[in-house]
Formats: C-alpha cells, structure tokens, sequence
C-alpha cells in the first residue's frame, strides 16, 4: 500500500474507493460498514441506516448533551452524498487512513 503523503492524496483516494465501493456495494467485504462510518463522522451521528435501492438515510442526529433526533432523507445519488460528507479535520482525516488501511487489497485487485 502506498503512503499517503497529503490530505488531497488521502481524500481522492478515499473519494475513489467510496466509487468502487458504490459500484460493489453487494461484494464482500461489506462496503455497507465504511459507508455508515463515514456517515456517522460527519453528522455524529448514530443507528445509521442506508437504503441502496430507495437512496434514503435514516439517522439519529445529536440536538443535544446525550439527545438525539431521528431522522430520515432521500438522497439523489448516494455516492455524491457520500463524497461530500469528507472532512478536512484530523481526526477524519485518521479515520479515513484506517479506512484506506481496511480496505486496501479490495482496491488494489480492482
């Protein structure tokens, strides 16, 4: 695997594993586990639920100290919504290494 030696790299990287991971989304490993994790990162969110087939996402979204609200939307085009859940901070930018760690031999037999 190769080092990641920026953020642009590490995003365009995890940017095109979340495109392969949308277009074998029912192949193992379950894609269906990165997806929500990125999900949950961005809105800390919790009890993500992702329905390929209908493109919704159902959530419990924080409004609160230790209060969350549940949530439902449809989204026009998963990967997109996807993509622009990436963040810049640091400790995104670790989880999407690990991410990158993960699932590493998947994209590279592509």
């Amino acid at each position: 695997m190769k080092t990641i030696t920026n953020q642009k790299d590490l995003l365009d990287d995890v940017k095109n594993l979340i495109a392969y991971s949308i277009s074998n989304k029912h192949e193992k490993p379950d894609f269906n586990i990165m997806h929500r994790a990125i999900i949950k990162k961005y809105f800390e969110a919790k009890n993500v639920k992702i329905n390929y087939s209908k493109q919704t996402v159902d959530m419990q979204i924080p409004v609160g100290k230790k209060q969350y609200t549940s949530i439902t939307f449809e989204c026009q085009n998963i990967k997109r919504f996807l993509k622009a859940c990436l963040r810049k901070d640091e400790k995104s930018l670790k989880l999407y290494e690990e991410i990158l760690k993960h699932y590493s031999d998947i994209t590279h037999a592509a």
